[in-house]
């Protein structure tokens, strides 16, 4: 008989799955990949997963959570090397041109779990939600920082751009959204 598995043993077959399902879910989408093929690339039993994630609604669930965690870590801190308030809130576009133009770039994950399962699942949703405030909350900061009333118009910039990233395939949306971000900051004041 097998020894039971340990914690380390979870920890990597957790980091494994979670791995393999958001890698599997973003190219192919969530409702397309079935447990079968998760457990294929992971090499994974399906008991196994199943012990670690009862449904794959949970499995979503988790994989839209850390996803966030490491999307919004890797934005802040390309961002906040930026002293500049004004040209912190341009650095955001400038991170999403970057993301936009990255091999395999299928839009944004949360849209595209909301498109499939927002309607669904309410747990998904709630965790789409929670993503999307959380980035509107970040993103609010540092508008705010620059003193103008923006922190709206610029979230709506940028949930465009993603969105019509995600649908031409174009990086280029990032680049127009930060003109009309500019546009609204608008000039620099002289130095003098």
């Amino acid at each position: 008989m097998p020894a039971p598995a340990t914690e380390e043993r979870d920890r990597l077959d957790r980091e494994t799955l979670l791995d393999t399902a958001e890698t599997l879910f973003y190219a192919h989408g969530i409702q397309a990949v079935g447990m079968d093929r998760v457990r294929e690339a992971s090499g994974l039993p399906l008991k196994r997963i199943y012990r670690l994630f009862a449904t794959k609604e949970d499995l979503v669930v988790a994989v839209l959570r850390r996803r966030d965690r490491r999307w919004r870590e890797s934005l802040a801190a390309h961002v906040e090397r930026v002293a500049d308030p004004r040209e912190r809130v341009l650095a955001v576009f400038d991170w999403l041109a970057a993301w936009f133009a990255e091999p395999g770039f299928r839009g944004c994950a949360w849209i595209n779990a909301h498109g499939e399962l927002g309607a669904a699942s309410e747990a998904v949703l709630r965790e789409v939600r929670a993503h999307k405030q959380a980035f509107r909350a970040q993103l609010a900061a540092w508008v705010r920082a620059t003193g103008l009333p923006l922190a709206e118009p610029v979230h709506l910039l940028a949930e465009g751009a993603m969105v019509t990233a995600g649908i031409t395939g174009d990086p280029a949306a990032a680049g127009h959204a930060r003109e009309a971000v500019e546009a609204l900051l608008g000039a620099r004041p002289a130095r003098g």
